[in-house]
């Protein structure tokens, strides 16, 4: 299964749509890295889109491409709600997409994932590599943001307590071993452009798929 971030709900509109303080809090630092990386990019594949909230500001601030969302299907409405008030061409609305399972897409010039990786077990984490290898087109760009362990170590104390919190929800979760995700990426064709600190102990990761490695 493929899960987002906690939320909480507010009503808008007279609708009630899902409302996430961690995207409200992290979406102006990402853009600021996604303009520098998506600026040639005409789509994007967005996994684990969660409330919805994310892909409505990046489509807003990044008008030349097309935003297509995917999540489970028990958080399309609120995604759709969204998407509904605000009345974007280039957001699209959600496909299915379960990490259990084959991605319902062809080839794709660029992924962006946003505090999923620590949300789902280990072998979604593995899924999710192997869906960018048979799905990213060479050159193609990938975004992950969220935080990580670097060499076994958590970068805060903070980041620590969430790690303990996640897995007494569900013991299968966890901040990932950067090096673990790195020695995934490669094995799914790709190199790391940049790690990048953000607010709130985080990272924001990119790769390129190398030219010579086909989908």
């Amino acid at each position: 299964m493929l899960q987002k971030h906690h939320f909480i709900f507010k009503t808008t509109h007279a609708m009630t749509k899902p409302f996430s303080q961690a995207c409200e809090n992290n979406k102006a630092p990402i853009l600021v890295h996604l303009k520098r990386y998506f600026s040639g990019i005409s789509q994007v594949l967005e996994i684990g889109s969660g409330t919805g909230q994310h892909s409505v500001y990046f489509a807003q601030h990044l008008p030349h491409l097309r935003w297509q969302t995917s999540d489970l299907n028990a958080h399309h409405h609120g995604i759709l709600q969204w998407h509904l008030d605000a009345k974007l061409e280039n957001v699209l609305p959600p496909i299915t997409l379960d990490l259990n399972h084959p991605w319902p897409v062809d080839h794709v010039e660029a992924i962006f994932t946003a505090n999923t990786l620590h949300i789902v077990s280990r072998p979604l984490v593995e899924h999710f590599f192997k869906g960018i290898k048979l799905h990213l087109i060479p050159g193609g760009l990938v975004g992950i943001y969220g935080p990580f362990k670097y060499q076994g170590h958590f970068t805060s104390e903070s980041n620590q307590h969430f790690d303990t919190m996640l897995k007494a929800h569900d013991p299968k979760s966890g901040i990932r071993d950067s090096e673990w995700i790195e020695t995934l990426a490669r094995q799914a064709g790709l190199s790391l452009l940049e790690d990048i600190s953000m607010p709130a102990n985080n990272r924001l990761l990119f790769f390129q798929k190398t030219l010579s490695e086909k989908p």
